[in-house]
């Protein structure tokens, strides 16, 4: 959007850009809408792989040593747990946001919650990684 105005000290018409803020909510609405995206496409693969192609009962730990030896499988196996713990607590971020008004109450909560979320993903990714079947 240009904005015209005029030059104290010249008395003549100045052109400036002026650009949209973008901040941590700017970026948070992005980061939703893209890995809602690919959680989406996960979790279909995903459930592709382990519902259809394979048979339930079959899951064992043989079966997830066999299937972790390859690490895109790894790899597909964290992003899924990653992308759907962010997404999941950015989800309810914006909920304690609308629902939660005391402020010392909204910070505990959100700690609470950010808390079992990074244990989650300290914990699920060091099973991905160190996982030797």
């Amino acid at each position: 959007m240009a904005i015209r105005t005029l030059s104290e000290t010249t008395g003549r018409a100045k052109t400036s850009q002026r650009r949209s803020r973008q901040n941590f909510e700017t970026w948070s609405w992005l980061f939703m809408r893209i890995s809602g995206l690919v959680l989406f496409f996960l979790a279909l693969f995903h459930f592709f792989i382990m519902h259809i192609l394979n048979d339930v009962t079959a899951t064992n730990v043989t079966f997830v040593a066999a299937r972790w030896k390859n690490p895109l499988w790894r790899l597909s196996d964290w992003l899924l747990l990653a992308l759907g713990l962010l997404h999941g607590s950015n989800g309810l971020r914006f909920i304690m946001d609308d629902y939660i008004r005391r402020p010392s109450t909204r910070v505990a909560v959100k700690s609470l919650v950010y808390g079992l979320a990074g244990v989650m993903f300290i914990y699920g990714t060091l099973t991905i990684v160190t996982f030797k079947g």
